[in-house]
């Protein structure tokens, strides 16, 4: 396997800096690190980006994320590893990732759940980063960038 060109935030540092300050804008308190890891890998299943189902698995299981919760991320609804306030992040990133599968992207009852476990702030945080896994997961797709494979 072989990416078709060097990732495009790669080719265009500027681009690259834009994005890791976004990255760096959803980091809160408020937000835990392994809930952000978590929604990153499901965006990335969602999307099929082999890079980044990769690259957030090994991050859990350093941040000590046993491999029963990371193994059942894509079945999360049917398994005990998942808290309330995971759960609702899972279901929020599903319907932002998937905004084409529905009349009603959001619905309210998903809405409705992650305002109950995270304020506005902390809610903002999570909106936005799974905005930016789904712009990385595009831009590996479109490159076809190799999991595991150094980034040209």
């Amino acid at each position: 396997m072989q990416a078709r060109m060097n990732n495009p935030a790669l080719v265009l540092p500027e681009a690259l800096k834009a994005l890791q300050a976004l990255n760096k804008a959803t980091e809160l308190d408020s937000l835990p690190e392994v809930t952000r890891m978590l929604i990153h890998l499901r965006a990335s299943q969602i999307n099929g980006c082999s890079v980044c189902v990769h690259m957030h698995s090994l991050e859990l299981r350093k941040a000590g994320q046993k491999d029963e919760q990371i193994f059942a991320v894509a079945a999360w609804r049917d398994t005990p590893w998942f808290s309330e306030a995971e759960r609702a992040a899972l279901a929020l990133t599903e319907a932002v990732t998937r905004v084409s599968d529905k009349a009603d992207p959001v619905p309210d009852d998903v809405w409705a759940d992650a305002a109950r476990h995270y304020d506005e702030k902390t809610l903002s945080a999570l909106i936005l980063s799974i905005g930016l896994i789904n712009v990385w997961n595009r831009l590996n797709a479109a490159v076809r960038q190799v999991a595991g494979a150094a980034w040209n």
